[in-house]
């Protein structure tokens, strides 16, 4: 017999007797279980025996608040003392809040075609800022806060303003945020994947982004100067022109928001350029997909524009793609918008009532809003199938949200001055969604003058599917220390 035979012989004879003791000790292991009941208490080992038997599932479901506002603004850059409060209705502290604005800036050749301004952007997020954390900044002590007062004399970046609204713990989204049990099964990467190559630190940013996808990832987030609590932290920001919209959640949230990604569309000249379109926000809370789509459609009161609305919605339901960023092949993100488990889509749609001046002003003076319902442009194309088949909006209870004069609750066109602006007042403004376990609890229009437009909000409660990995992991230590202590000697007294 050769050395070699002989070195394989003497592996496969230890591998036997390992075998055996392994075998030996599990059944002692098993004996010494079963017999531990004489000393163990009743109760507790029905307990035991009963979450041993009955599977926890992996989630339930918890609800959230979340508040909805789409503005148009008239291309007018907001005013340091313009007071935000009510139309975010702060007294409610929702849990996220998603606020969408058309025309932040004049739609003009030098904005669309050249370089967009995105000081007006900045400028709003420091109000949305004062009013959700105001009870935890300088300005609940009676003053302003130091960049809401600097607005007056300097031109504020968006980045550097967006970087000042951070939570205080320094968290980092997550990029991806897959069930601890799915990645150990199929994808050690999953959980650390790490973002796309093309991903920047910032997390709000402009159309002059490269590829206006600089927003996957927030960076490290913590509080500006003098607030060392805040309330709400800005999760996103992105500008496309015209349209701007942010998404802000409760501080304590933060650390449960994963796969966030953006999403732009063109729809403006050329069937392209930012001055039409939308901005998609798709993340995760817990192990839920959201997306928020932000749009301005196509203008227009002839007969035959809103045909170019439903081609715009068609366009960017098709063309709107979001980025992967999880490397496992069972990663949850979507992709594509009617992916998500719930979508809200918000803003200036631009859909008109299908009847004259004279008819409109006659209705509106009556206060007849379902009469005025039952020719708005939006709600005949859906019942045709022609446009968000399936999908769900509130009833309107309020009067029409276009076209008003600036500083007045006077339609424009009602007065010789503003009879050039006239427009048949319309519902332009508007906030839909679709899919399951979103709930409406509140579907209004702000009374702000400060627009022409008058802007809209809506309150849902939404269903979000919570891990119990956590709750799991820690009865599974409880199981363990039980069964151990039951296996030790019993001591005399």
């Amino acid at each position: 017999m050769t050395l070699r035979n002989q070195v394989q012989n003497k592996k496969s004879f230890l591998r036997k007797i390992f075998l055996q003791k392994e075998e030996k000790g599990r059944k002692a292991e098993k004996v010494s279980f079963d017999s531990s009941g004489a000393h163990s208490d009743p109760s507790l080992k029905s307990l035991l025996s009963h979450q041993l038997s009955s599977p926890m599932p992996s989630s339930q479901p918890q609800s959230f608040r979340v508040f909805v506002a789409t503005w148009n603004v008239g291309g007018k850059s907001p005013h340091s003392d313009l007071n935000l409060d009510d139309i975010l209705q702060v007294h409610d502290e929702s849990d996220i809040y998603v606020l969408g604005f058309q025309e932040i800036v004049p739609l003009n050749a030098g904005n669309v075609l050249v370089a967009e301004d995105n000081e007006p952007a900045a400028k709003w997020l420091a109000l949305i800022n004062q009013s959700l954390n105001r009870s935890y900044s300088v300005a609940s002590r009676g003053s302003k806060s130091p960049l809401c007062s600097s607005l007056r004399f300097q031109k504020p970046s968006l980045k550097k303003v967006c970087k000042s609204f951070r939570t205080e713990s320094g968290r980092r989204l997550k990029t991806c945020n897959c069930s601890p049990m799915s990645e150990r099964k199929y994808s050690k990467d999953c959980y650390v994947c790490p973002p796309p190559a093309n991903m920047t630190e910032d997390f709000c940013s402009s159309e002059e982004d490269e590829d206006g996808l600089s927003n996957y990832v927030s960076p490290e987030i913590s509080p500006p100067a003098g607030a060392n609590q805040m309330k709400y932290s800005l999760i996103t920001g992105k500008q496309m022109v015209g349209i701007f919209v942010t998404v802000w959640v409760r501080k304590e949230l933060v650390q449960h928001v994963s796969h966030l990604r953006i999403s732009n569309v063109g729809r403006g000249i050329l069937g392209c350029l930012g001055n039409k379109g939308c901005i998609s926000v798709s993340m995760s809370l817990h192990q839920t997909s959201f997306c928020f789509v932000c749009s301005h459609l196509a203008s227009g009161e002839k007969e035959g524009d809103e045909l170019r609305r439903n081609l715009d919605v068609i366009e960017i339901l098709k063309n709107t793609q979001f980025s992967r960023i999880c490397k496992s092949p069972y990663s949850r993100a979507p992709e594509k918008i009617m992916d998500h488990d719930r979508v809200i889509w918000l803003g200036d749609l631009n859909y008109r009532i299908a009847l004259s001046y004279s008819e409109t002003r006659k209705l509106l003076e009556q206060s007849n809003w379902d009469a005025l319902f039952d020719k708005d442009q939006l709600k005949t194309e859906r019942e045709a199938g022609r446009v968000f088949r399936g999908w769900k909006e509130g009833k309107i209870y309020f009067a029409p949200t276009y076209k008003y004069s600036y500083n007045s609750d006077i339609y424009a066109g009602e007065t010789i001055e503003t009879q050039k602006k006239r427009r048949t007042p319309a519902w332009c403004d508007r906030v839909l969604w679709y899919g399951g376990g979103v709930h409406q609890l509140s579907y209004v229009r702000g009374e702000s003058r400060f627009s022409d437009h008058r802007p809209v909000c809506s309150t849902f409660i939404v269903d979000v599917q919570v891990s119990n990995g956590g709750l799991r992991k820690a009865l599974s230590g409880f199981n363990m220390k039980v069964a151990s202590e039951e296996h030790l000697p019993l001591t005399r007294t």
